[in-house]
């Protein structure tokens, strides 16, 4: 399939259908179980953890990267693509769930499964390309500080029940419960982080946070023997059996389905199902929908990097809308791809979607066999482990290489995506950030547009004008932003000289307000009885001039296809006005 048609193309399974057409053999499918084994017990910390991070228990993050993970891979346009759980989603679904609960929190994210699925059908998967660097590294930033803000209170072991939602409430009350810390979560969330840094020196495949979450549970287990106190998911969560008895930890059952509005709201009760509940969930939708293009349509460009295929970017936003839509039902929350889970996939050797969803059976056997074990791991060793990813999503070092080498407009527009998300929330930093963007970089390519007189310049105007003439070159756009300014300066010379010549080969668009503001100077000239030529225009502004109706005007206005012709003609009407006078 061309280029292009990856980029445009839209059909559900695109990815599957083409590693099929392809020819799918053993060998692949062994590498895809291998592939997928490997990243699925990688993932299962992971889904926890981020559940945990986003309001909720930490079986509701396995749930998700189960059903999201099987069928976005089996609906999706990205080979190699792990979805479910995201760090980037903790800043928005943490108020959510807050606010509204896991229902309102479900609800919230079938709305923007919904809006995913509108976004594919109105073809804009490449949105990505629009998005300045300076605006994804602004709100990444952000959201790794609010990440890493929310799992202090379980790295130091605060006695905090409830979060505030604002940022610098946040800070205030973790300086003020901060005298209160629990000496056993700091060892234990210590000694995880530790484990964490140094375990990538020894260079073994095992990624580092499943040696340091089995050594932190061990240091847990240890200090909960000899009657230290410490926080573990089974202590601090616990489940409701289907024939009414009670547990704690993580329950071993399968995922079931159930309407999104009939599960817990806030304080358990039931929120019910009402459209005043979806438009106040609407705006939390829309910013679950961008984020979750922005996350899945980067990872499948960073992937295609890697391995040198194409995926389809529209495909790929259908698959993660159905994916989005189909899991809440079964418990999950928010999904999209994520790129250290998709890394880790391709490194392993993976062949196509098959690998992720060997990944989320994986993840299904591990809920059924480890949920005993897994209700030991201790919430501190948790804390380090996503303090780890979110700093590594906040790519530090290119945030400071963009804040020493680039240009001080995309600095602005990096604070202040950066600021936003932390004091505020995401979808303001992203708009803010993007219109920022736009304003600045529309400055830049107005500063870009002038006008240069070559009246004595014998490169280009080989002969000396005639008195009372100008040759004025025009280089750059001629839109809203700048053709009021240009055309305002040629108008002030029109005052003083017999006619212009406007040298216009430099000029690429001439828009609407380009239109009008030589319209002006038509007139201008017009009352001022200053002969205007026009030479040497592109296709652009010459179809402009055209639909627009502009005409030559004897004597006032004439257009020429060369400057060379223009000035022929302007040296034959000054010989024959000499040859009146004579």
């Amino acid at each position: 399939m061309s280029d292009r048609s990856h980029l445009f193309s839209l059909r559900a399974g695109h990815a599957l259908r083409e590693v099929l057409a392809e020819g799918y053999s053993l060998n692949k499918l062994g590498k895809d179980l291998l592939a997928g084994i490997t990243v699925g017990i990688i993932a299962i910390p992971l889904a926890m953890a981020l559940a945990i991070a986003s309001g909720v228990a930490p079986q509701y993050g396995l749930y998700t990267a189960i059903i999201a993970g099987f069928v976005i891979a089996l609906t999706g346009g990205s080979r190699y693509s792990i979805s479910g759980p995201t760090a980037a989603f903790v800043v928005i679904l943490y108020p959510v769930a807050l606010k509204y609960g896991l229902s309102g929190l479900l609800i919230a994210t079938v709305l923007s499964g919904v809006l995913l699925l509108v976004m594919a059908a109105m073809r804009l998967g490449r949105l990505i390309e629009y998005i300045p660097e300076s605006v994804t590294l602004g709100f990444t930033g952000g959201i790794a500080v609010v990440i890493a803000t929310l799992q202090v209170k379980d790295f130091f072991g605060l006695p905090i029940q409830t979060m505030p939602e604002h940022f610098v409430d946040k800070l205030l009350l973790l300086g003020q419960m901060l005298p209160q810390l629990s000496w056993p979560s700091l060892l234990v969330a210590a000694v995880t982080l530790a484990v964490m840094l140094l375990w990538p020196r020894l260079k073994t495949f095992i990624p580092a946070h499943l040696p340091a979450l089995f050594i932190g549970t061990l240091l847990a287990l240890v200090l909960l023997g000899v009657g230290a106190e410490l926080d573990t998911i089974g202590s601090r969560f616990s489940y409701t059996t289907p024939d009414g008895a009670s547990g704690s930890g993580i329950p071993p059952y399968l995922p079931y389905f159930d309407w999104p509005w009939l599960r817990p709201g806030p304080d358990g009760e039931l929120l019910g199902f009402s459209w005043q509940l979806v438009k106040d969930l609407l705006a939390a939708a829309f910013a679950m929908a961008m984020l979750g293009a922005i996350e899945s349509l980067l990872c499948a460009v960073v992937l295609d990097g890697m391995s040198g295929r194409r995926h389809s970017a529209n495909s790929e936003l259908f698959g993660q809308g159905l994916g989005n839509i189909i899991t809440p039902f079964f418990g999950g929350i928010t999904a999209t791809a994520a790129l250290a889970r998709s890394s880790a996939n391709f490194k392993a050797g993976a062949q196509s979607p098959v690998a992720a969803m060997v990944h989320a059976l994986v993840l299904l056997l591990g809920l059924m066999l480890l949920a005993p074990v897994l209700s030991y791991v201790p919430m501190a060793a948790l804390a380090s482990l996503l303090i780890i990813v979110a700093w590594n999503m906040s790519e530090a070092p290119k945030a400071v290489h963009l804040l020493k080498t680039a240009p001080r407009s995309d600095i602005w527009v990096f604070i202040t995506c950066f600021s936003l998300t932390v004091l505020f929330d995401m979808v303001i930093a992203i708009t803010a950030g993007i219109l920022l963007a736009a304003l600045l970089f529309v400055k830049e390519i107005a500063e870009m547009s002038k006008v240069t007189d070559i009246s004595h310049n014998r490169k280009q105007v080989e002969q000396p004008i005639p008195s009372g003439w100008q040759v004025l070159k025009i280089s750059g756009p001629l839109f809203f932003a700048a053709a009021d300014r240009i055309f305002a300066d040629i108008a002030r010379l029109s005052d003083h000289s017999r006619g212009l010549v406007l040298y216009m080969d430099g000029v690429p668009l001439l828009d609407a307000g380009g239109l009008a503001a030589l319209n002006k100077l038509i007139n201008k000239c017009h009352k001022s009885k200053t002969q205007l030529i026009i030479a040497d225009l592109q296709f652009q502004p010459l179809k402009t001039l055209a639909k627009a109706g502009v005409k030559p005007v004897p004597g006032q206005l004439s257009f020429y296809p060369t400057l060379r012709e223009a000035l022929e003609t302007l040296y034959q009407q000054a010989a024959a006005t000499e040859d009146q006078d004579g």
